[in-house]
């Protein structure tokens, strides 16, 4: 069984440590902890993992957000994947901070790499996981605010969060989707 791993965010150090790249920082720490390391590849810089007989394809877009869709539908066609194998890890400003949401589908809520990614593959029937990054930010903001690095106190959190993630992934690759929201969702 394959799977395809992909976690949003912008490329280049000015982009690294902001709230909208907690998908390329939750596939780092994967990757850290399991010994793994990421090389530049074809829209993408992609790792591979070995986890319980599943063959598992991590990968964080190098089109930019934006554009995130084309990187993914690549690596599905390259991999020969159903949508059904595919997790998205993006951030989300409506829920508080820290908060882990599982989705076999839904709206993109605003999100322009989601709108991307459901206009590329023709729909929002895959699995996303959202990361809360909270909505701590005046109106006109919301720019700077998820383009901003995390907050002291929230950077000294995300260890056990990221790992937490890393659960939800390893588990949506061996008990599927289902068991796992039941699991971690609520």
């Amino acid at each position: 069984m394959k799977y395809l791993i992909a976690g949003l965010g912008n490329i280049g150090a000015e982009y690294e440590l902001t709230r909208h790249n907690i998908g390329f920082l939750v596939l780092d720490r994967l990757a850290d902890v399991k010994g793994i390391t990421f090389e530049l590849s074809r829209h993408a810089e992609k790792a591979e993992l070995k986890f319980k007989g599943r063959q598992i394809h991590l990968i964080k877009p190098t089109t930019y957000m934006n554009l995130s869709g084309k990187a993914i539908a690549y690596w599905l066609q390259e991999l020969k994947l159903p949508k059904e194998n595919l997790l998205v890890i993006v951030d989300d400003i409506a829920l508080p901070f820290g908060t882990l949401r599982m989705r076999k589908q839904g709206s993109a809520a605003g999100h322009n790499g989601l709108t991307n990614i459901e206009q590329v593959l023709g729909g929002a029937d895959y699995t996303r996981l959202r990361f809360g990054i909270g909505n701590n930010f005046n109106k006109g903001q919301q720019v700077d605010y998820v383009l901003g690095n995390f907050s002291q106190e929230e950077f000294h959190a995300l260890p056990p969060l990221m790992d937490k993630v890393s659960e939800m992934i390893l588990s949506f690759c061996t008990i599927g989707v289902d068991k796992t929201m039941s699991l971690y969702n609520g």
